[in-house]
């Protein structure tokens, strides 16, 4: 039986599902998986409390679990998500 693995982001992180990228273009020629390029938007999976201030106080984030977003090409740190199961 295997469960799902929570993830919990600490402080001002964000964990982002990455979204598919596009097949078709605008003009609806059809691109290959070759010629894609790894896709910039997601959607915000987990947010952590918010940043903490020097006087100890916490800013919370302006994004919420659900938003879609835009993030750098070469940003963050990529992870797999692995359930293990217990006998």
């Amino acid at each position: 039986m295997a469960d799902k693995l929570k993830i919990r982001p600490l402080h001002d992180r964000v964990i982002i599902q990455r979204l598919e990228a596009e097949t078709k273009s605008a003009g609806g020629i059809v691109i290959p998986d070759s010629a894609t390029e790894k896709p910039i938007r997601g959607k915000v999976v987990a947010v952590g409390k918010g940043k903490i201030l020097e006087n100890g106080d916490v800013r919370p984030l302006d994004v919420k679990v659900g938003d879609h977003v835009l993030f750098g090409k070469y940003s963050g740190t990529r992870s797999r998500s692995t359930a293990a199961s217990t006998s």
